[in-house]
């Protein structure tokens, strides 16, 4: 049981500025049946966040709420009739809202396990993002000696998804700006600058037959061209709305622009297969299933961690108390990886 009687934690009030959070205190929480109170040794930022704080991420809560859509710490109770011997242990879960705090009540049947040698820090880097990242690969059904491009390489999911696409024997292209290039060669990684005027020209020259999968975080008027680098019977895997950022539409409407526009697209007798990733695919109809899929793939990935497989990629490390500024340097992408509070 843990002796604090208080906890901090960040609060979106509305649709502000980075300065705009709050820190408050608040009594500590106690969990009731089916929960676990976890001490939060390390949450992080990633995109969805940096939307939602403008009201731009489909399906978030109403203002005001905790943002942190995932976390790594220890659980210090559980509730009634709960399982007293995970007290003590070092867990990860994807929260969706909740994480940036110094503790959380979360369901117990998300926690998954994270091995006791592994840095919570590079465990955070690796919970959504590395989940995100091997459902989409096993997904698209790759076989080792294809070639795979992967937008916007050098972010959470990017650095994650480069990684474990060598580690399953693909060729990776990935865009990023140039100041990320010598990072992804590193990693495996043949880059290029998505600001580069002849972008596809660079990648038909080093695919000149098509890449047999691209992962477009953006889904904005590049999507055409992502499409269009396919080779014959290729896979287009949209997982983020980045591109709806910039627009003045509803991002509902976006969404489904960009959904009715994939779905069209795999009407065409060309073999090619367009679709979008959803995390939360199967939430709410198959809630079980669901969370037991989402325990497993992330034991996989934290596994491949602790192998060093996968090299977590930390951005930047913040104390919770300044996240503010945290949230700034997430948003500048100047450093390849994911920023990590440690609360």
């Amino acid at each position: 049981m843990t002796t604090d009687t208080m906890i901090t934690e960040v609060v979106l009030p509305g649709v502000v500025e980075p300065h705009g959070l709050q820190l408050h205190r608040r009594a500590m929480p106690v969990p009731t049946r089916g929960h676990a109170l976890v001490e939060v040794e390390a949450t992080g930022i990633s995109y969805a966040e940096q939307q939602m704080r403008r009201d731009r991420y489909p399906g978030q809560p109403k203002f005001p709420f905790v943002p942190g859509y995932d976390l790594v710490g220890r659980v210090r109770a559980v509730g009634p009739d709960g399982d007293e011997s995970i007290v003590g242990t070092r867990v990860a879960a994807v929260t969706k809202t909740g994480g940036w705090a110094t503790h959380a009540l979360v369901d117990i049947d998300v926690l998954t396990p994270v091995p006791a040698d592994l840095d919570p820090a590079a465990a955070e880097t690796v919970v959504v993002n590395g989940v995100t990242a091997w459902q989409m690969l096993q997904g698209a059904n790759l076989r080792a000696g294809q070639t795979i491009l992967v937008h916007g390489a050098n972010g959470g999911v990017g650095t994650v998804l480069v990684q474990l696409g060598r580690h399953l024997g693909l060729r990776v292209i990935g865009t990023a700006t140039a100041r990320h290039h010598a990072a992804l060669r590193e990693l495996g990684v043949e880059p290029v600058d998505y600001r580069d005027p002849d972008l596809v020209a660079r990648i038909r020259a080093l695919s000149p037959g098509g890449v047999d999968a691209v992962f477009d975080p953006v889904a904005g008027p590049g999507v055409r061209t992502s499409y269009g680098l396919l080779a014959p019977g290729g896979k287009l895997v949209v997982y983020g709305n980045a591109g709806a950022l910039g627009s003045a539409q509803s991002v509902v409407w976006v969404f489904v622009k960009l959904l009715t526009r994939l779905y069209t697209w795999n009407a065409l007798p060309n073999g090619h297969r367009a679709g979008f990733y959803n995390f939360w695919a199967g939430q709410l109809t198959r809630r079980a299933a669901f969370r037991r899929r989402l325990r497993t793939d992330l034991g996989i990935v934290l596994d491949l961690l602790r192998q060093g497989v996968i090299v977590p990629q930390i951005a930047a490390r913040y104390p919770l108390s300044e996240v503010t500024a945290a949230l700034v340097f997430a948003e500048t992408r100047s450093r390849a990886g994911k920023v990590v509070l440690e609360p």
